[in-house]
């Protein structure tokens, strides 16, 4: 008797078990619940990402510093939530967490193109920025002169951080001057360490954003960042397409800041003497 209600639990505990996996099988295959502000200002929890850069987050000692970051802290302050910063250097991983609404806010420069409109909404322009080839100067490079005209970029060899915003440009300047560019996307370098292997003479060309060039080549006189690669861009932060409501907010706080000087200070902390 008691062996037959042995095997009648261990027959109902499988069922159990098989009923339970099915239902979480369903359950994680159904879309997530729309994500918004309401849902956020409930939780009283604002999930934002960026990279780990001097313009991003980074640690100096004990003190927490970069222009997302200090943004991202002034929004805290104006929405009265608490602000949650995360960090992932790659662009298309920070997409992925944001569609499974493991963040909310991609507080990052992002350039504002109609592909990427399709997919996401993005806030009023946080900055404006541009692509330049970083090289070395005559002096530095043994008096080879550094490149002006794009054509020239035929058959050279440029590097960029993994899921940079100038790859699709390259491309496009491919087509444009008839020519092959080869492109290196480096998965563990950014566009600092780019230019600074570009500076000692390890590769020849980087494609880099112009504000970063700019703030390296203060740094390093090697260094020459005058031939653009690509025109002026819009660059915002992202948020999901059913996050109207948030997006609002975001670009609410952002217009304060503006408007009450917060964002030159913080801008000129990081970008000084540098256009927008």
């Amino acid at each position: 008797m008691r062996k037959k209600l042995l095997i009648v639990y261990i027959v109902l505990l499988g069922i159990v078990l098989v009923t339970m996996a099915s239902l979480y099988r369903i359950r994680k295959a159904e879309p997530l619940p729309p994500k918004d502000y309401p849902e956020i200002q409930a939780e009283g929890v604002l999930r934002m990402m960026t990279e780990y850069n001097p313009t991003g987050y980074f640690v100096d000692g004990d003190t927490t510093l970069g222009f997302q970051y200090e943004l991202c802290q002034e929004i805290a302050k104006l929405s009265g939530l608490e602000v949650q910063v995360h960090l992932e250097m790659s662009l298309e991983k920070s997409f992925e967490l944001l569609d499974a609404q493991e963040v909310d806010v991609i507080a990052r420069n992002i350039p504002i193109t109609s592909e990427n409109r399709e997919q996401h909404l993005f806030t009023e322009p946080i900055i404006l920025n541009k692509q330049v080839l970083v090289q070395r100067t005559a002096e530095a490079n043994q008096g080879i002169e550094p490149i002006r005209n794009q054509i020239h970029l035929g058959r050279k060899t440029l590097y960029i951080p993994k899921d940079s915003p100038a790859l699709l440009r390259i491309k496009n300047l491919e087509h444009e001057i008839g020519d092959t560019i080869y492109i290196k996307e480096d998965v563990l370098y950014s566009d600092e360490q780019l230019i600074m292997q570009v500076a000692k003479g390890d590769i020849d060309f980087a494609v880099c954003n112009q504000q970063e060039a700019e703030r390296m080549a203060k740094q390093y006189p090697e260094i020459d960042i005058q031939t653009d690669i690509s025109f002026t861009q819009l660059q915002s932060w992202a948020v999901r397409k059913d996050s109207p409501l948030l997006l609002d907010s975001l670009n609410r706080w952002l217009d304060t800041l503006k408007q009450n000087g917060t964002y030159d200070k913080i801008y000129n902390k990081y970008y000084k003497n540098e256009k927008r």
